[in-house]
């Protein structure tokens, strides 16, 4: 091999690898500052989000914090450029009690609210929200059975409309104490009623949220496969995916 060809090709090596560099730190930026893919792993939030559901999370639409920087370095304390979520929001955060695990569930109760499951109807303030029965939900389960269960529109304040499911009447999370919100907290919740560890739990559960562990907006479904499928099993994507969830905006 002459000198020259061995410099080109060492020239063609380094202009590759100066290519991957360029495409991760792209990725890096986009994924810190704009949007973060995740993936449903639990049927929390079924039926808005089902097993198998990929999306994307908005990270400028709460601002950022140490949370929102991969791995969450302590570069700094609290949030900048800060916006304050709406209630119905469905978001990403960190769970309080180890600062690490992702968790996705709805924004329910704001800073300074009062939350209460009273047979399983919600209250905030002293209030029942507007809870109205519809289509019965076709369940699937870890097996792959489906059952349907009970489903309902419900309403909370400000006019957000979304559905919850309600499999079980009388379980310990239909009837809760009063839990006030405190300031820069947030009280979350699943859709799936009877299967969320959620704010309702706080001892093993989620507990109040505080806004600095908030990493941001679930806003569209790019991606869906049925949950007994892995993203990179191909071969089976024929058969297991789900046509009629993609590109599907988050309510």
């Amino acid at each position: 091999m002459s000198a020259q060809t061995h410099n080109k090709t060492e020239e063609s090596w380094w202009e590759t690898i100066r290519v991957v560099i360029y495409a991760l730190l792209l990725a890096l930026f986009v994924r810190t500052l704009f949007f973060q893919p995740f993936n449903i792993p639990s049927g929390s939030m079924i039926p808005t989000l089902l097993v198998g559901d990929y999306l994307f999370v908005s990270k400028y639409s709460y601002g950022y914090s140490k949370y929102s920087i991969p791995l969450s370095p302590p570069l700094f304390n609290g949030r900048i450029w800060g916006a304050q979520p709406k209630r119905g929001d469905v978001a990403v955060f960190k769970l309080p009690r180890d600062n690490s695990s992702d968790y996705i569930k709805r924004i329910i109760g704001l800073p300074g609210d009062r939350v209460q499951m009273r047979d399983g109807v919600l209250h905030i303030n002293g209030k029942p929200v507007d809870m109205k029965p519809i289509a019965d939900f076709p369940n699937r389960d870890l097996r792959g059975q489906v059952s349907l269960v009970p489903q309902l529109m419900e309403t909370l304040p400000g006019g957000v409309k979304h559905k919850i499911i309600d499999i079980i009447k009388g379980s310990f999370t239909d009837n809760t104490p009063e839990f006030t919100v405190p300031e820069n907290h947030y009280f979350m919740m699943g859709d799936n009623r009877d299967n969320s560890s959620d704010s309702r739990v706080p001892g093993g559960g989620v507990g109040f949220v505080p806004f600095e562990n908030l990493i941001g907006k679930a806003q569209i479904i790019f991606f869906s496969i049925q949950g007994d499928t892995r993203f990179w099993q191909i071969w089976r994507w024929p058969a297991a995916l789900r046509w009629n969830r993609m590109f599907r905006p988050i309510i």
